[in-house]
């Protein structure tokens, strides 16, 4: 099976290694220059973003299908694009993409379907003073979302109405660009986060252990928000009971209800949620993988994954292609360049990840490079370090052993993947 994988980080190299470990006799193809992935496919020079010569290359090539990572491609139509000349790709349409690209039609197709989410309303650069009104008659902590791709960073937590009047006079004044142009602000959901990704072909699904990201760059759920420091799998937060509701009134009504819509959503469906007393609602939904919960997902996931993501790209889901590790959790712990999210140096020699892997531990690079055959770090986060048990406590002690043996010069990470998990574990 020939496949090609459009990304170039952590997901997309976690992404390679279980489509290489499936038991299918699979090929990646990627244009990637991330050192983990150079060193599981072949190299191919094509542009990324010309999705016309990504066809083409397909075609001349017989790629059986296309398995994209990032959301940017997903939300530009790429899907649409290969469709049409007849590729199977896993990953959603232009249309069904907006239930990431655009939050205020994301919220709004929660309303139509009654999908549980935050009360929220939606405002347009030129309604600056609506939005401010708007503020003024919610309750504190306020969240206000940049309306589209943002890079995970068009979320902002403002703690008081000031605050939130000057992120939404930030947004409207360009700060994120286009996709702040339009800001949804909406009720601050109390609770714990986790996340469900589901594979579907539109109709059918299957859904892959649940997770719990961490998005603060500091301990504590301090700092700026990132696009995840860590992650692990599966979050204590979601029992049968919890994942029931969530299948039943978040995950099948969504697909339901774009099917309904004319726009079949294919790909992997994933589910940002808040839970609370046992109930959960929808944080956000993204059209793709998440980054980094797929390094601690799809390690406990066994079987032809292969074949698994091309069934349902060809609109026959077959869920008999999907089974379960015998380790019952796993842990990553994103090694990221001091200063990121924001500014950060890059280019520093990588040593030490061949220990890691020899303690058992899986290394995914997020933001690596390869020059004059030494590995260099490039990329705010640079490495995913994920370990598994037969315990949440193995996996997470197994995964910093595993990060204490990998060295560059501005090396950083949290110290606290996991800890919430195993709090709740000890309090129930």
């Amino acid at each position: 099976m020939k496949i090609l994988l459009i990304g170039n980080g952590g997901r997309e190299h976690c992404l390679a290694w279980r489509l290489l470990n499936s038991g299918t006799d699979a090929t990646i193809y990627s244009p990637s220059t991330n050192a983990g992935i150079q060193k599981l496919s072949n190299f191919v020079k094509i542009n990324e973003k010309d999705f016309q010569e990504i066809a083409r290359f397909c075609i001349e090539q017989k790629i059986d299908f296309v398995v994209v990572g990032p959301e940017e491609p997903l939300a530009n139509g790429i899907g649409d694009v290969l469709r049409a000349r007849g590729i199977p790709m896993f990953g959603p349409s232009k249309l069904a993409a907006r239930i990431e690209a655009s939050k205020s039609f994301a919220k709004d197709f929660m309303n139509r379907y009654n999908i549980p989410t935050a009360r929220y309303k939606s405002f347009s650069f030129d309604e600056l003073a609506k939005a401010n009104e708007y503020i003024d008659s919610i309750g504190t902590p306020i969240v206000v979302k940049a309306d589209g791709l943002a890079a995970g960073k068009g979320v902002v937590v403002c703690e008081s109405k000031e605050e939130a009047k000057s992120v939404v006079q930030k947004m409207f004044s360009g700060e994120f660009a286009e996709a702040g142009k339009k800001v949804v602000i909406e009720e601050y959901l109390e609770g714990e986060e986790a996340s469900i990704l589901a594979i579907t072909d539109g109709e059918r699904y299957v859904l892959l252990p649940s997770s719990q990201d961490h998005k603060r760059s500091l301990d504590g759920d301090k700092g700026k928000n990132t696009g995840g420091m860590g992650a692990i799998s599966p979050t204590p937060l979601i029992d049968n009971k919890v994942l029931k509701q969530i299948e039943d009134e978040i995950i099948r009504p969504a697909i339901q209800g774009m099917a309904n819509e004319g726009y079949p959503f294919i790909g992997c469906l994933y589910a940002g949620l808040m839970i609370k007393d046992g109930k959960a609602k929808v944080v956000e939904f993204n059209c793709r993988f998440g980054d980094p919960e797929t390094q601690a997902v799809l390690p406990l996931i066994q079987g032809d994954f292969a074949s698994l993501l091309y069934s349902a790209s060809v609109g026959k889901l077959n869920s008999n292609f999907c089974d379960f590790s015998p380790n019952n959790f796993s842990c990553c712990v994103i090694l990221a360049s001091r200063g990121y999210p924001d500014k950060y140096e890059k280019g520093f020699e990588i040593s030490g990840v061949e220990d890691a892997e020899k303690l058992g531990c899986l290394v995914f690079h997020s933001g690596t490079i390869l020059v004059n055959d030494k590995l260099l770090s490039n990329g705010g986060r640079v490495l995913g370090v994920v370990a598994m048990g037969n315990t949440l406590k193995q996996a997470i002690e197994k995964s910093y052993l595993g990060t204490s043996l990998i060295q560059f010069e501005n090396k950083y990470h949290r110290n606290d993947i996991g800890y919430k998990g195993l709090k709740y574990i000890e309090s129930h």
